[in-house]
């Protein structure tokens, strides 16, 4: 297992780490996604352990807080050589008028996540999406009492805009808040929208990048026909949270194969190895519902991608340049001129 330093949280994580997000004691909200029972959650993070995961991860509104919950209890005797983070916000349509990322909600909300988990702060408190009902000066300045309360080492922000991530650390820095040290995002071959000014962003403010749904829901696994998306039982079908180009999606499958047999790995290894090798991908969540699942994507870290094959699965996920964003910018320098 590889480590590394989680942005400018000061806190060390393994690169891939685990999401906890499937989790569950029964809530039937999401079948597609809670799948994980008690005892399969015990032995998928007793099995995250024994392959050296040090970063777990996950959120109060996961199966309702069951999956807080449930992690919590696996990582009780674990608790002081494990980093554990969870996150707050993320409205829905039962939730009440203060709710979402407003300082009310977020100072309740650590609390009821704290017990939980179990333990007496998390090492990282994450906004969980954006909050336009709730003014950010608001949501910035609570999680800052968060952290001096004690109750978080660090805090970061997940699916957030570039922009609005660079005003909040902007204002964070002008007011003495502790800043945001990192980004959790979705980023795989199928959703590469971050290297359009997320990355470029983040550089310019020296934090950091985990990434969630690295093999994009399991599609990359290649377990899927086109047949199978429609399924009532399949996540697909009652959800296109990442609304990707799924023709496209299945004319990358064979070039992923070809790849993969030239390594010797799995096809979700090698989406994996594709993200350690981008430009600010500190730690890659890993999300399972089956052992076998993780014991293969806890290989990723195995496989040796050279400049030839990550230049072939580039080229096979172009996309194309937005104006104005930086992609769009680099796209229009000369030949030559570009960094």
């Amino acid at each position: 297992m590889q480590y590394t330093q989680l942005g400018s949280s000061g806190i060390t994580v393994s690169r891939l780490a685990f999401g906890a997000s499937t989790f569950t004691s029964g809530d039937t909200s999401l079948p597609g996604f809670y799948k994980a029972g008690p005892q399969v959650a015990a032995r998928l993070v007793g099995q995250a352990i024994d392959g050296g995961i040090t970063y777990f991860d996950t959120a109060d509104v996961y199966a309702g807080g069951q999956s807080e919950e449930l992690l919590g209890a696996a990582l009780r005797p674990h608790r002081e050589r494990i980093v554990l983070s969870t996150k707050v916000g993320n409205r829905d349509a039962h939730s009440p008028p203060g709710a979402g990322l407003s300082r009310a909600h977020i100072l309740r909300s650590i609390d009821a996540s704290l017990a939980r988990l179990g333990t007496t702060h998390v090492d990282l408190y994450i906004a969980h999406r954006v909050d336009p009902k709730v003014p950010l000066v608001e949501t910035l300045a609570a999680f800052d009492e968060v952290v001096r309360a004690g109750k978080a080492r660090a805090i970061g922000y997940s699916n957030w805009p570039a922009w609005l991530a660079a005003t909040a650390i902007s204002m964070q820095r002008a007011h003495g808040w502790t800043p945001f040290s990192h980004g959790q995002m979705y980023y795989s071959l199928l959703g590469r929208d971050v290297e359009r000014d997320t990355v470029a962003m983040m550089r310019h403010f020296g934090i950091g990048m985990s990434v969630w749904s690295p093999l994009a829901y399991g599609f990359l696994a290649g377990g899927y026909a086109p047949e199978d998306m429609t399924r009532d039982d399949n996540r697909f079908a009652r959800t296109d949270w990442l609304r990707f180009d799924r023709d496209q999606a299945f004319a990358l499958l064979p070039l992923l194969r070809e790849i993969a047999a030239e390594k010797g790995c799995s096809l979700a290894q090698l989406a994996i190895a594709w993200l350690l090798a981008r430009e600010g991908v500190d730690s890659v969540l890993l999300g399972a519902t089956k052992e076998h699942q993780l014991a293969d994507n806890l290989r990723a870290g195995d496989v040796a991608l050279c400049a030839g094959d990550i230049a072939r699965l580039d080229a096979a996920t172009a996309f194309a340049p937005h104006y104005p964003s930086s992609d769009w910018v680099e796209a229009m320098l000369p030949k030559g001129k570009r960094t």
